[in-house]
């Protein structure tokens, strides 16, 4: 998204909320579908979950008709049962992810062969190709890209609602499917600041389901659908399908171009960021491309170097012209994928540009006349979630500068001997920026707790926010690291953090599985939970190392028995240990800058509190709001912090 933010005035600028990529497409497949049939896969279940919690609510879309929602026994007979509703005339969506998208290849075929202009929601995740691994990655949806589907990337919670809009208006105008692909965990389960489409938006962009939809199943108008056809038919029809797909990039332009128009939000299909005076070229599709942005930024504020990004939002149709218009200048170009094909000529994406400046060099008509093509560095970089940091971006770039034809394939963020070495990771962050580490242990809450505090900091103090678990497959009791930046313009950076200003630790034991104060900013703060009162007490528990590392850094050291708090409020003893993690919710509003800064009253900073915790725990009931309430009050009032001369012995 190259204008984020409206540069004018413009009818419909966005509900301003704190939302993850899966509430921002709940919100939107809710108001214009009339359905929904999935079967739950990670990373995709919340998807299905927040679906059908709305049916099971009642809600109605935005033309007052009732939702319905189905359950399936497999993936294979979700996406059946999806061809079935949109060939009977109904609006449908699908969530999925992973091998789940895989077992419906057979299906998708289907879907698109008969026209139908379904939408389904992806959480790319990486295959099991080597070990079974539940994040990201874009295998999945690169196994099915040969399925006569358009295919949309985005690469944040703002673009997954707003793209899961275009992408139904694309595929309505162009009786195409397609596929709204965000990245698993790193962006379905990511919150941020977003403006969610009003539901009059949404209305008079895509427009009633009977105005734009054909029941192809009305016994008064009877037709044959899915018919067999030989050696004589087949063919004939297989290519007649390119009628629809030449029109499908029209189809994307045109709903991108009144989607700006309608919200101030602009897109393109392939989305360029600092290219006009670029030498080289940083080229993905997904959340990376933002950390990818930040460090454009910093590459050339620091070290002169003119570097831009390519963000390729439109894999299908891919739009060839376009991007060889974009790169067509520059010295050399990176494409970095979140997979890898070692048998391939190249990873998915890479082989497309190679073909496009190709068909440029030799003239095909509709490209760009170009008489030289740049180098193609490809690489592969975030596989099952690895991190990608602005590091591995700034030894990207160092790699096509010294023109490094060793790792003409190169890999990012392991050691290996493909790989780049890193030997300056630049903290990309806004200038401001307050950012938080936790650790914790799965169960307690925490990671709750930090999508609270995102909430609160983006509706209470107007802060733009990011927040996000590092989450394993493993489940309660095991370790948890949760991540939380704060700022006043837009984060980019979606890898995990190592310059932090808060650091709570949830489980002191984090001390003795690695280091947990890395990267703890000069005067910043850690809690620790412990079942102590006496500072003197807490202090002994802190392990020598680390508390050289405290007074070193002249930080601020806080405590509280925050599982005593959630033991004696807790109304329903099976909440307790979560209700612990939310104690800290208090304990950060107590002492972080916000509260001070925002010059909020206590009562105005607790109605808002209890305004969110309504927002993530209402469905259990009023007295668990209520609950957890009194756990964020008590975190307020009686953290303490360890005196000065306590810390010094």
């Amino acid at each position: 998204m190259s204008d984020n933010g409206q540069q004018g005035t413009f009818p419909y600028p966005g509900i301003p909320t704190t939302a993850d990529g899966t509430a921002a497409v709940v919100w939107v497949d809710s108001h214009v579908t009339t359905g929904a049939c999935a079967y739950p896969i990670t990373s995709s279940t919340a998807m299905g979950v927040g679906y059908q919690m709305e049916v099971a609510n009642g809600k109605k879309n935005v033309w007052d008709q009732p939702l319905s929602f189905i359950e399936l026994e497999s993936e294979h007979s979700s996406a059946s049962t999806c061809e079935g509703y949109a060939l009977a005339g109904g609006r449908v969506s699908n969530f999925t992810s992973g091998q789940g998208l895989i077992l419906m290849k057979e299906v998708l075929y289907a879907i698109s062969g008969k026209r139908l202009p379904a939408v389904f929601q992806i959480g790319a995740r990486a295959m099991t190709s080597q070990s079974l691994n539940v994040h990201a990655g874009h295998d999945d949806v690169m196994g099915v890209s040969d399925c006569g589907w358009g295919i949309l990337f985005v690469r944040n919670a703002q673009e997954a609602g707003d793209m899961a809009l275009i992408a139904r208006r694309a595929a309505e105008d162009s009786k195409t499917p397609f596929l709204n692909v965000q990245d698993g965990f790193l962006t379905t389960h990511t919150v941020e600041k977003v403006l969610l489409p009003e539901p009059e938006m949404m209305k008079k962009f895509i427009g009633a389901p009977e105005e734009k939809l054909v029941n192809l199943m009305n016994p008064l108008v009877p037709l044959m659908s899915g018919v067999v056809q030989n050696q004589d038919s087949y063919m004939k029809g297989k290519i007649a399908q390119r009628f629809y797909y030449d029109n499908v990039l029209g189809a994307i332009q045109t709903a991108m171009d009144e989607f700006y128009q309608l919200t101030g939000r602009r897109y393109q299909p392939a989305d360029a960021y600092r290219l006009d005076d670029a030498d080289y070229a940083i080229v993905g599709m997904g959340g990376m491309l933002e950390t990818a942005q930040a460090t454009v930024d910093w590459l050339r504020r620091e070290e002169d170097l003119k570097v831009g990004t390519l963000h390729i939002t439109c894999f299908r149709p891919f739009p060839g012209p376009q991007i060889v218009e974009a790169l067509k200048d520059v010295k050399a170009i990176a494409v970095v994928e979140r997979m890898d094909d070692p048998q391939a000529q190249s990873n998915p994406l890479a082989a497309e540009i190679k073909a496009a400046f190709a068909d440029a060099l030799t003239g095909r008509p509709g490209y760009p006349k170009i008489d030289r093509m740049p180098v193609i560095y490809a690489g592969a970089a975030g596989l099952g979630s690895r991190d990608v940091r602005a590091g591995d971006f700034v030894a990207t770039a160092h790699m096509m500068a010294n023109e490094d034809d060793a790792h003409r394939y190169f890999v990012l963020g392991i050691k290996h001997e493909l790989s780049l070495p890193v030997d300056n990771d630049p903290d990309v962050r806004p200038e401001g920026a307050f950012s938080m580490r936790g650790h914790s242990v799965g169960g307690y809450g925490s990671v709750t707790t930090n999508k609270v505090i995102a909430t609160i900091a983006g509706d209470l103090f107007g802060m733009d926010v990011q927040a996000y678990p590092k989450y394993g497959s493993e489940k309660k009791g095991l370790p948890t690291t949760y991540y939380l930046t704060i700022g006043k313009d837009h984060i980019r950076t979606h890898c995990e953090l190592t310059d932090v200003d808060f650091i709570p630790l949830n489980d002191i034991n984090a001390f003795y599985t690695g280091n947990p104060l890395v990267g703890l900013a000069d005067g910043g703060t850690l809690f620790v939970q412990v079942p102590y009162e006496d500072p003197a007490e807490v202090w002994s528990r802190i392990p020598d190392y680390a508390k050289k590392i405290l007074r070193k850094k002249n930080a601020r050291v806080l405590s509280l028995n925050a599982a005593k708090i959630a033991r004696e409020v807790a109304t329903d003893p099976s909440l307790e240990v979560r209700m612990q993690g939310i104690v800290l919710l208090g304990i950060f509003l107590k002492t972080t800058p916000f509260v001070e800064e925002s010059g909020v009253s206590e009562e105005e900073l607790m109605a808002s509190v209890e305004k969110s915790l309504r927002k993530y725990f209402g469905r259990r009931g009023e007295q668990t709001v209520q609950d957890n309430l009194t756990c964020v009050r008590r975190g307020f009032a009686e953290v303490f912090e360890i005196p000065a001369e306590v810390m010094a012995t």
